[in-house]
């Protein structure tokens, strides 16, 4: 595999976007289209995996010929391979929900292309090489999400665009000030070279002000608490395949960017670690007792999303390979059992006499749908932690890392603030499936072969969890040394 089809992942899916609205009056082509375009830059991104792990070496592409850190970089390292590859797959199930979906709005001409405009925005993100690009790509991932957001079929889907949009255009001033910070400081904004520079003059002027940015930035990217206010509005309103990726993928462009700030960019910077365990486990407990007080099974899912961060977080703060690798495993499973629990929701209120996931409406509901249920209880269990899900796997190396890191009290916290989870989790199974409502009529809604998919996925992951957790392993021991990073950029 030569280094210039490091463009295919993305390539594929920029030139999917306007080739999928030439096709915008034949639906069903227009939709086959798009997700072949998806597989397909899966494919190329397995095989990018494949020639790094043979390798031991990035794949690296200087647009324009320009010798780095000048001109733009794209770069496939194990993180990103890693972090392209969990979002390509689960966006591939996201077109395959879409398929089957009862909601007018993937009917819409310009919803494929939107849908392949997001994951262009998030395949770039994680493969750009230098920070303004990183915001272009995070930006692209706002508009198309926003506006998928505003034509839901929900009636707050405008109002929740706009707290969308105009809270990302407050993340979009902080990144720009956090750039502009550190372009002053060091003349680079090339990763590598900025990293380079950074080790060599950390005390430079505006040095702090710019990680200062870029952490507030990160933070309302991923959602985390304090910063989450706009996503469970968000979540709820936007169309179910839509609200799965962006629940499942759009929060990971703020975990990537901070496993890049305390690996490369500031890896000496204690401070920033001790913040992100801090807020990780503020975001433990809020998440999960949101989760449990809201009305809303969507809502629900997103204040989890919420607790869910909070763990990687605290995985990325401790700092250790151990726990490198485990937020990396956690990352992983959280954006396949997100997705596929946002799905059934989405699934069970497409069959509720009133289409809504509030409580009130889908109670009962599961009575005619038990394999449903079946996959709901598989997924909760995952978001659990309970074998022999995947989400086991996730949370002991986050337990086990923290014992070995010597971080007991932060580690009993969210040890006891995940027992909440199965609380919830139980409370919406038995109401939905096992609560009498006599309202409840049998009717057909959207399809459940892609949750199916990510449940099975993800009940492999966690009885066969040696791929998962031996590619973190050694993504987090590339993270380790940011000098490799550093060498195969600038060589």
């Amino acid at each position: 595999m030569t280094a210039w089809s490091l463009l295919l992942p993305l390539v594929i899916l920029v030139a999917g976007v306007p080739l999928t609205l030439a096709f915008r009056k034949k639906r069903k082509l227009q939709s086959a289209l798009a997700l072949g375009l998806m597989l397909a830059a899966l494919g190329f991104t397995l095989g990018l995996l494949r020639t790094i792990l043979k390798t031991g070496q990035p794949v690296t592409v200087q647009m324009g010929l320009w010798q780095a850190p000048f001109g733009i970089t794209l770069t496939a390292d194990p993180l990103s391979v890693f972090m392209v590859l969990m979002s390509q797959t689960v966006l591939s199930a996201g077109l395959l929900y879409s398929l089957g979906s009862t909601e007018k709005v993937v009917h819409y001409p310009t919803y494929f292309p939107l849908f392949l405009a997001l994951a262009a925005g998030l395949t770039g993100a994680f493969l750009t090489g230098d920070l303004f690009n990183l915001f272009v790509f995070a930006e692209i991932i706002v508009i198309s999400g926003a506006v998928l957001t505003a034509i839901a079929d929900d009636t707050y889907g405008v109002e929740a665009a706009f707290k969308y949009f105009y809270i990302s255009t407050l993340a979009a001033t902080f990144f720009l000030l956090g750039i502009g910070s550190l372009y002053v400081a060091h003349g680079t904004l090339n990763l590598a070279d900025l990293a380079s520079r950074i080790a060599s003059d950390p005390s430079a002027p505006l040095t702090t002000a710019g990680m200062a940015f870029l952490t507030a930035t990160f933070l309302i990217k991923s959602a985390a608490f304090p910063f989450h206010f706009w996503q469970p509005d968000f979540h709820a309103a936007a169309p179910t395949p839509v609200s799965a990726m962006l629940s499942s993928l759009v929060v990971k462009v703020g975990v990537y960017a901070f496993f890049r700030l305390t690996t490369l960019l500031f890896p000496e910077t204690q401070l920033l670690k001790t913040l992100l365990v801090i807020i990780g486990v503020a975001g433990v407990l809020y998440g999960g007792f949101g989760a449990a007080g809201t009305h809303n099974v969507k809502r629900m899912l997103a204040y989890s999303t919420l607790a869910q961060i909070g763990f990687i977080l605290v995985g990325i703060g401790w700092g250790t390979p151990l726990s490198l690798a485990a937020a990396l495993v956690f990352t992983f499973n959280h954006a396949l059992i997100k997705a596929a629990m946002l799905m059934l929701a989405g699934a069970v209120a497409s069959r509720a006499a009133v289409k809504s996931a509030s409580f009130e409406a889908v109670v009962g509901v599961g009575k005619y749908h038990p394999w449903a249920g079946v996959l709901f209880l598989l997924g909760g269990m995952a978001l659990a932690g309970i074998p022999p899900l995947n989400g086991f796997t996730g949370k002991l190396m986050i337990f086990w890392s923290g014992v070995e890191a010597g971080q007991y009290i932060p580690l009993l916290i969210i040890g006891v603030a995940s027992i909440v989870t199965l609380t919830y989790v139980i409370r919406s199974f038995v109401r939905i499936w096992f609560e009498p409502n006599p309202r409840v009529k049998e009717k057909a809604g959207d399809r459940l072969l892609a949750p199916a998919l990510l449940v099975l996925l993800s009940l492999l992951l966690g009885i066969w969890a040696e791929p998962l957790v031996s590619l973190a392993q050694v993504t987090a021991a590339w993270l380790g040394d940011p000098a490799l990073y550093i060498a195969a950029i600038l060589r």
